[in-house]
C-alpha cells in the first residue's frame, strides 16, 4: 500500500511539474514576442471568418494519463526498491 501512495504522489508531482512548465514556456514565448509591423504590409493575407480559442479535450485523458504515469511510478518504486534489497 505504501509503493502505491508513492506512485500517486510522483504522479501529482510529475503532473504539475508538466503544467507548470507549459504555462512557464507559454509566458516566456509571450512576453519575447515582437511583431514585424513593417514587413506585415507586404503580405497581406485574408482573414477567416471563424476563431477557434483552443482544442477541447476529454476529461478522461488526464485520468488515463494520471493512471498511467501512477503505474510507471509504481514499477520504477518497485523495481528501485527490490534492487536495493
Amino acid at each position: 500500500m505504501k509503493i502505491i501512495l508513492q506512485a500517486f504522489i510522483g504522479s501529482i508531482i510529475i503532473h504539475i511539474i508538466y503544467i507548470v512548465g507549459m504555462m512557464l514556456v507559454g509566458y516566456i514565448k509571450t512576453r519575447n514576442y515582437k511583431p514585424d509591423i513593417a514587413s506585415a504590409w507586404d503580405k497581406v493575407e485574408t482573414l477567416q471568418s471563424e476563431v477557434v480559442f483552443g482544442k477541447v479535450n476529454s476529461p478522461f485523458l488526464y485520468l488515463f494519463t494520471f493512471i498511467g504515469v501512477t503505474v510507471i511510478c509504481g514499477i520504477i518504486i518497485f523495481s528501485y526498491k527490490t534492487l536495493l534489497n
